[in-house]
């Protein structure tokens, strides 16, 4: 591990040696204990597992029957199809389950929810807006953008709020690496973000949400549950405040998951990030409907708790 997360931490820029192997040192002894149970077997979801027994079964197919090969070949490459275009869509539940909506659609909660930060300048003006309104809110943060600004995120701990993960590098190519270079990914992040927060992340964001049949294995083996959203701002491409609050709060209502950015945000004319001029109308307004931000591990807890078992689908696994 020591060696994964010297590598990965090297990445993040005007870090020196020293401060490398001083950084990881810490780490190695003030990480987090890991959980005392391991993860049980892995079960596949159900197009996975499909597209799982017709590759084993196609040789056969072919053995038993050669002139039917192209038919055995083209299905393969189907399912190959199928999978790939259905992780494109960040919310979809075939290759694997993902938190859409609290479940049960608790009527005074909704979740609040940051990607790629920490950013030195956005986050902490964030973080007073929603002292402002007491919400509390989670953070996926990019487990090298941690590394370079620890500081940001333990005042996001401070504060009351999670943190959860991001991947270390936030590759958009993600969901094409292989087992090992999702795990990768996911475990640096893993224990930079447990380090720094003094807590184990319990949800990931794959990065854009884009994810492949192997992403849920990934997961499962580190015990982590991916998260997407109801609806979002794309306060990463418009400028525009107005437009942004329109897309988050059109149909809003209890148990929505809203996804904001702290990093990598658009900013307006004036060079004022989006996402303040959002959450100063957003704010107000969810206090207004009633509705109490808080972090998704903790509005989870809460919505399952009142939730009779079995009467939600908008949450898997």
């Amino acid at each position: 591990m020591a060696r994964r997360l010297s590598e990965s931490v090297g990445q993040v820029p005007h870090t020196s040696t020293f401060l490398r192997r001083a950084y990881v040192k810490e780490v190695m002894q003030h990480r987090p204990s890991p959980r005392e149970t391991r993860p049980g077997p892995w079960c596949p979801p159900f197009a996975s597992g499909a597209a799982l027994a017709l590759h084993t079964a196609a040789p056969a197919w072919v053995a038993l029957a050669p002139g039917n090969w192209a038919l055995a070949l083209g299905a393969v490459a189907a399912s190959h199809a199928i999978l790939g275009v259905a992780g494109l869509f960040p919310r979809n539940q075939v290759v694997g389950p993902t938190i859409t909506a609290l479940p049960g659609r608790p009527p005074g909660l909704v979740t609040l929810t940051f990607d790629d930060g920490p950013d030195p300048h956005t986050t902490p003006r964030v973080l007073d807006l929603l002292d402002r309104y007491q919400a509390r809110a989670s953070f996926f943060m990019i487990g090298a953008r941690a590394a370079a600004y620890p500081d940001v995120v333990r005042e996001v701990v401070r504060r009351g709020h999670h943190v959860e993960n991001h991947t270390m590098h936030h590759r958009h190519g993600f969901a094409l690496l292989g087992v090992r270079g999702q795990r990768r990914e996911l475990e640096a992040a893993q224990d930079v973000l447990a380090h720094l927060a003094g807590r184990c992340p319990v949800l990931a964001r794959a990065p854009a949400g884009i994810r492949s049949p192997l992403t849920d294995l990934v997961l499962h083996s580190l015990g982590l549950r991916h998260a997407s959203w109801t609806r979002r701002g794309f306060d990463t491409r418009g400028a525009d405040p107005a437009a942004v609050l329109r897309r988050l709060t059109h149909g809003l209502r209890g148990g929505d998951m809203l996804m904001l950015h702290d990093g990598n945000v658009a900013q307006g004319p004036s060079g004022r990030p989006v996402v303040l001029d959002v959450l100063a109308r957003l704010l107000p307004m969810l206090a207004t409907a009633g509705l109490r931000p808080l972090p998704l591990a903790q509005a989870l807890s809460h919505a399952t708790a009142a939730t009779p078992a079995g009467a939600s689908a908008a949450v898997r696994r």
